[in-house]
């Protein structure tokens, strides 16, 4: 469909709640799947939520087979997930080197949880329901932060561990 204009932090679109969707397989609600999907696929992403690009619903998608950006990350299937709600499993976190689309040209270590439950629904209103751990758990839960209105900055507990990306791992692409 097209490519959109990625919305960099400090925009307030990213700071809100987006809202639930009511309607699954609309003409609407599958030109925003395509779009997100050509956004992400030309930006270089493993994942975009819908407020990256302006649109105030909780519709996410994920999946990569492999990453130039994660290149040690395995793959994780392509999903659309609609509504999500994540159920976190067992209390370990682990650290690990996040980026994302709206914050560009940066890296951080950020905090997740290793185990979780994450339920929601496809663009067609099928339930998903997928429990999950390592790399898919973190695209899962950065996702999601973005329709709860949270960049990964906001969750890096030691601010030493946030940088330029071309300076912490010159040679990975933004």
């Amino acid at each position: 469909m097209a490519v959109r204009e990625i919305v960099r932090m400090g925009d307030p679109r990213l700071q809100r709640q987006a809202q639930p969707v009511t309607e699954f397989a609309t003409a609407a609600l599958s030109e925003l799947i395509a779009d997100l999907q050509d956004t992400m696929q030309a930006q270089g992403g493993v994942g975009i939520a819908a407020p990256q690009i302006g649109v105030d619903l909780q519709v996410v998608i994920f999946g990569l087979t492999r990453s130039e950006r994660y290149p040690e990350a395995e793959s994780v299937p392509f999903t659309v997930l609609i509504n999500p709600q994540l159920t976190q499993l067992g209390e370990e976190e682990v650290l690990g080197w996040e980026g994302c689309l709206s914050v560009p040209g940066l890296r951080g270590e950020v905090p997740r949880w290793t185990q979780l439950r994450y339920q929601g629904f496809d663009q067609f209103g099928a339930p998903i329901d997928r429990t999950v751990s390592g790399f898919h758990a973190r695209v899962v839960q950065h996702e999601c932060d973005h329709l709860w209105g949270v960049l990964y900055p906001q969750r890096i507990r030691d601010l030493q561990r946030f940088g330029f990306t071309e300076v912490l791992f010159p040679t990975l692409p933004d």
